[in-house]
């Protein structure tokens, strides 16, 4: 698993559930307290430890935990900022979202982010397959939806539907794209004053 993945799960636990949480995590899974280095790669088996160690000591299923992560996630504005490049609506970012695994690879070529395919079913109703890969990233997906949605101010139903050897699927219920005022969010980075 990627470093940055790594990484992700690490500051999710220390800025969720705070410093003592992360060590005492990272101590049951073998991990040095100082974690994971975002530019190297571990084996999936280190990955699956620190998910084991951090469910048993916050009583929550590894499904859950990854779906708070892809939240969380969603919640650090350069990655919110790669994802919202997607469209301006709800909408345009589903239509648009099979391309993320390719927009990732332009910032970090060895990522490994799966094949996303997303096909529609008429009436606001999604699923997308998550093709084989790390096994719960249809999970952390969910979560990053879920996030993007209310982003976005739309309603949706977002749901891990389960796995089978074509990767896991989510389904997506689309109810109304502009419920509500979504975050403010401009495409250009705001200017700073300054002397030119």
């Amino acid at each position: 698993m990627h470093g940055l993945m790594n990484r992700a799960v690490q500051c999710f636990l220390r800025d969720a559930y705070g410093e003592e949480v992360w060590m005492g995590v990272a101590q049951a899974a073998g991990v040095e307290p100082e974690g994971f280095e975002a530019l190297l790669t571990y084996p999936d088996e280190v990955t699956e430890a620190v998910l084991a160690a951090a469910s048993a000591r916050l009583g929550k299923p590894r499904d859950a935990l990854l779906e708070d992560v892809g939240i969380y996630l969603v919640g650090l504005e350069p990655l919110r900022r790669l994802l919202r490049f997607g469209g301006v609506s709800y909408t345009d970012f589903l239509d648009t979202l099979e391309e993320l695994p390719g927009r990732a690879m332009l910032a970090v070529p060895d990522l490994g982010l799966p094949t996303l395919d997303v096909r529609a079913h008429g009436h606001g109703r999604l699923t997308l397959l998550c093709r084989p890969g790390f096994p719960g990233m249809g999970h952390v997906f969910a979560g990053v939806l879920r996030a993007l949605a209310d982003d976005y101010g739309a309603l949706a139903l977002i749901d891990h539907a389960g796995e089978d050897d074509d990767g896991e699927t989510v389904e997506i219920e689309l109810l109304e794209a502009s419920f509500s005022e979504g975050r403010r969010f401009d495409l250009a980075r705001p200017r700073v004053a300054g002397p030119l």
